[in-house]
């Protein structure tokens, strides 16, 4: 009854296992929220509601009107801060600042959520490649115990090898310092760093006599 009411409604209910994990993370976000500071919160309350669009155009609707304001377009209105309308600078430049401070808190927020996800990740992923060789082993040790002729291949024995996190990290800076390493350019040969060495008749640009040019000949 309940998977056809689920079904009927449009909404299938997730399984247990992913019922669990999405528990399991939401209560994660909640715990790095709580361990937030009130300034962190508030950090985030303003990055987050200076990044809407409804800000912008309030932003935009009170600069049209100061302009207006001070510029002597409104009637009866008194200019308080005339062209070139340094208050308004002045406070544009003090909220420019301390939006940027509350957005680079908020920036610093997120890195660290960022960075320890990624820990998270590369401890999950350790644990995988870890489960997953004991499992290699484990079916090597049941064909040898069933007499099931298994390839020979490299790349099992290989597979079934633990991998050391170590080596890997030092593989792939060994190889990605070899990438990033800048090419020496290699001068043409016959240019004008060649030297002595230089071949003359590589010179393209040297202008070559012609008999007019010749003073005993014109004579």
């Amino acid at each position: 009854m309940q998977s056809a009411e689920s079904s009927h409604n449009g909404n299938i209910a997730p399984s247990p296992i992913l019922a669990r994990n999405v528990a399991a993370v939401a209560q994660l976000e909640a715990a790095d929220r709580a361990r937030q500071s009130s300034a962190e919160h508030f950090s985030d309350t303003i990055a987050r509601v200076a990044g809407t669009p409804w800000f912008a155009w309030l932003h935009v609707a009170w600069f049209a009107a100061w302009v207006a304001w001070n510029a002597g377009f409104v009637p009866g209105w008194h200019p308080i801060d005339p062209f070139p309308f340094s208050f308004l600078t002045l406070v544009v430049s003090l909220e420019a600042i301390f939006l940027s401070i509350f957005v680079l808190i908020s920036q610093n927020n997120l890195t660290r959520l960022s960075e320890r996800r990624a820990h998270l990740d590369l401890q999950i992923n350790l644990l995988a490649e870890q489960e997953s060789t004991k499992t290699l082993a484990l079916l090597e040790r049941i064909a040898q115990r069933l007499n099931v002729s298994v390839p020979d291949e490299p790349s099992e024995s290989e597979l079934a090898t633990p991998t050391d996190i170590r080596d890997v990290v030092s593989t792939l800076d060994s190889v990605l310092t070899v990438d990033s390493r800048p090419s020496v350019p290699r001068t043409r040969k016959g240019s004008s760093d060649d030297g002595p060495d230089q071949d003359p008749g590589m010179d393209l640009e040297r202008p070559r006599p012609t008999p007019l040019d010749d003073p005993v000949r014109g004579a």
